[in-house]
């Protein structure tokens, strides 16, 4: 297999995502990995944790949003977008 380009950079949240995963919101489950960025599916609200611990924040969003920044939790109370995608 012929080595990524990118293999050398650091993880960053703007730089290339390294994988992709399907996010189910939990109010319980931090996500493993960590997100990069999350990809909203469609129209409507997403409530996330980021990665220092701070309180969650809310984010009204429009489908093909994507919300940069290092996404420790999606929250399944007060999520009401779908189709949701990590980049990490």
């Amino acid at each position: 297999m012929p080595v990524p380009p990118f293999e050398n950079y650091p993880a960053t949240v703007d730089g290339p995502a390294w994988g992709f995963q399907a996010i189910t919101p939990s109010d319980t489950v931090d996500l493993n990995p960590m997100l990069r960025s999350l990809r909203v599916g469609t129209d409507g609200t997403v409530r996330v944790a980021g990665r220092d611990g701070s309180p969650p924040v809310t984010f009204t969003c429009v489908a093909g949003e994507v919300l940069p920044g290092w996404i420790r939790r999606v929250y399944a109370t007060g999520t009401t977008a779908t189709g949701l995608v990590g980049y990490v």
